[in-house]
């Protein structure tokens, strides 16, 4: 899913457009058939287990985490700091709660939420400290903090707004109130082990439940809305074990995709539209992105010529990916190729972005970047070229950076004869 940016321009180069294919030879049949017939409860048991590793996990990872930040504070001599970014209070207690906050402390954390969680958070994090408030939140930060000593009180300057701010200054007494920027989100960039197992298997879901929803061919989108193609492919994520969409699904036909973040409509896909489909799974928190182009018939030659170039900038830029390198420079990698092809001013967004726990998220993969790529992080890999009137085209993968280059997650296909459904 994309972020959207200026960009630039450049002289035009054209490209072919490949022979049609559909999916049903025999080599993806059989890989459906694999993957789409196997028994519902051997995957849900799959995901009981998976789910098992994951809650006899939560309760090492968040106190890691929680260490790493508390040096953080201690760096900005802050003795404490109040997380209310629902991101990062999962992050850091395992806690998947509403409404709730963190308190974390030099030697202490504190869960801070209300009634309806309180079966839940004994569940999530039995080795936490909680504290269950009946009134506002501000009032209970100020409850927690007595008799600990805490002089500077941080607070997610992105999360937090100005009334709450102005409200916890009422009640903490003479304490300071000490904006952060970005704390626990640099943390989350680095993905650990089961971090990235986690998005894989989200990846999987995805990838399984797009296989299914065109293993019938172009009749799976001919004559139905927009809508109710999205509505499926959710549908389908679900029953392979999602928590759900990682994003509101898009699928946008024809002209459409010219629309980056476009919304499905209820009008009828026609015979011989492109449709670009961008989707993810959320499992176990986790988000999975990808975007794919699906032709309903015969490729156009327009709409062929911007697929080949979007689709060799997207290969040279998971090429450019490895530890170490520069974010914009990865992006110019791929945005060269659009720009030279003629087709910049149509790319108006950076190339990606981190995924994790929110869809968007650390490092932004983009020209305007001054930061460079880390090991553990997982980043889009999404240009596209959008033409009005005509269509857009959108090729997304999720890459693991590594020290020796980029380690490409998704594994479905994108060549653009094998993209024609018959």
């Amino acid at each position: 899913m994309d972020s959207i940016e200026p960009a630039a321009d450049g002289p035009r180069r054209a490209h072919g457009c490949g022979q049609p294919w559909h999916p049903s030879n025999e080599l993806l049949l059989a890989l459906i058939r694999r993957r789409l017939l196997e028994s519902p409860l051997t995957f849900r048991g799959f995901r009981k287990d998976a789910m098992r590793r994951t809650r006899a996990r939560s309760t090492h990872a968040p106190v890691a985490r929680r260490r790493r930040l508390v040096k953080k504070l201690a760096e900005m001599k802050v003795e404490a700091l109040l997380v209310t970014a629902p991101a990062n209070v999962r992050y850091l207690s395992g806690f998947t709660g509403e409404d709730s906050a963190l308190l974390v402390g030099q030697r202490w954390a504190v869960l801070l939420t209300d009634g309806r969680f309180a079966t839940q958070v004994q569940r999530e994090c039995p080795a936490l400290e909680v504290h269950i408030r009946r009134g506002a939140m501000a009032q209970a930060v100020s409850v927690v903090l007595r008799g600990r000593r805490v002089r500077r009180l941080g607070l997610e300057a992105e999360h937090a707004t100005l009334e709450f701010r102005e409200k916890l200054a009422e009640v903490i007494g003479g304490k300071k109130l000490v904006a952060t920027h970005g704390l626990v989100t640099e943390l989350r960039c680095r993905k650990d082990e089961s971090e990235i197992a986690t998005i894989v298997r989200a990846v999987r879901i995805a990838e399984r439940a797009f296989l299914g929803l065109t293993a019938s061919g172009a009749k799976a989108f001919v004559g139905r809305g927009e809508a109710a193609v999205a509505g499926e492919l959710e549908y389908r994520m679900r029953q392979l074990g999602a928590e759900g969409a990682s994003f509101p699904t898009i699928v946008a036909a024809g002209a459409n995709a010219a629309l980056p973040h476009y919304w499905p409509g209820g009008r009828a896909i026609r015979k011989g539209q492109p449709v670009l489909i961008d989707w993810g799974a959320r499992f176990a928190g986790y988000c999975s992105d990808l975007t794919r182009v699906v032709f309903t018939g015969r490729i156009p030659p327009q709409v062929g010529r911007i697929y080949e170039v979007a689709l060799a900038a997207q290969k040279a830029g998971i090429a450019a990916i490895r530890a170490g390198r520069a974010l914009k420079a990865v992006d110019a990698a791929a945005r060269n190729l659009i720009v030279e092809a003629g087709f910049g001013e149509q790319f108006g967004h950076g190339l990606g972005h981190g995924i994790g726990l929110e869809i968007h998220e650390a490092p932004a993969v983009s020209w305007r970047s001054t930061d460079r790529l880390a090991a553990g992080e997982v980043v889009t890999v999404e240009p596209g070229i959008y033409l009005p009137g005509v269509g857009g085209v959108r090729i997304e993968d999720d890459v693991l950076v590594q020290a020796g280059g980029g380690r490409l997650l998704s594994s479905l296909t994108k060549e653009l004869g094998q993209m024609v459904l018959s």
